[in-house]
């Protein structure tokens, strides 16, 4: 498995975490919370492994 870093933000309007990884079209998610998004992430980054693998 591939480590990448993914950058997260804050929304002013929101308050919701935002996630993305830079360079990666579509790896992105939000959450309410760091375990939420942390686990959003990584079933996005396994998503996109996959379509990339196929």
């Amino acid at each position: 498995m591939k480590n990448v870093s993914t950058v997260i933000e804050r929304c002013p309007d929101t308050g919701l975490l935002i996630g993305y990884v830079p360079g990666w079209p579509g790896a992105h998610s939000q959450a309410a919370s760091l375990e939420e998004l942390n686990t959003n992430m990584s079933e996005v980054i396994d998503m996109l492994n996959r379509h990339d693998a196929a």
